[in-house]
C-alpha cells in the first residue's frame, strides 16, 4: 500500500511535472503513443489518486483544488505563444482528476476498514 508519507511528495512532484508539461513550449512536451486526451486524462487521474491518498481526510478539498487547478493551468497557456488553451482540454483534465480522486477515496476506505478491523482484533 502507498502510505501518505510517500504519496505526498509524489503527488506534488507529479503536479509539478504536469505544470511543466502544460506550460512549457510545445517542443518540450513529452510525446507518447497514446492520444493527447488520453495522456491528459491519465496524468490527472494519477495526480488525483496520489493527492487523495496523500490527504485522505481532505478529499473534497483535493478534488476542488484539482478542478480549479486544471482550469487555471489551462488558462495560463494563454501566456505561451506556442500553446493554446481550450475548454475541452480542461474538461478532460477535470474528468481525469475526478476518476483519480474517486479511486483514491475508495482505496482509503479499504485501508481504513482494514486498519479498524486489525485494531478490533487485538
Amino acid at each position: 500500500m502507498i502510505s501518505s508519507k510517500f504519496a505526498r511528495p509524489g503527488a506534488w512532484l507529479l503536479l509539478a511535472a504536469i505544470i511543466f508539461a502544460t506550460l512549457s513550449p510545445i517542443g518540450l512536451r513529452p510525446h507518447t503513443v497514446t492520444s493527447v486526451n488520453l495522456d491528459r486524462a491519465l496524468a490527472y487521474s494519477l495526480v488525483g489518486f496520489m493527492f487523495a491518498v496523500a490527504y485522505p481526510r481532505h478529499w473534497l478539498a483535493v478534488a476542488i483544488l484539482l478542478f480549479l487547478g486544471a482550469l487555471a493551468i489551462e488558462y495560463l497557456q494563454y501566456l505561451s505563444p506556442t500553446r493554446h488553451a481550450r475548454l475541452h482540454d480542461a474538461l478532460v483534465k477535470i474528468l481525469g482528476a475526478s476518476v483519480g480522486v474517486l479511486v483514491g477515496c475508495m482505496l482509503n476506505k479499504v485501508r481504513f476498514a482494514r486498519s479498524a478491523a486489525s485494531i478490533s482484533q487485538i
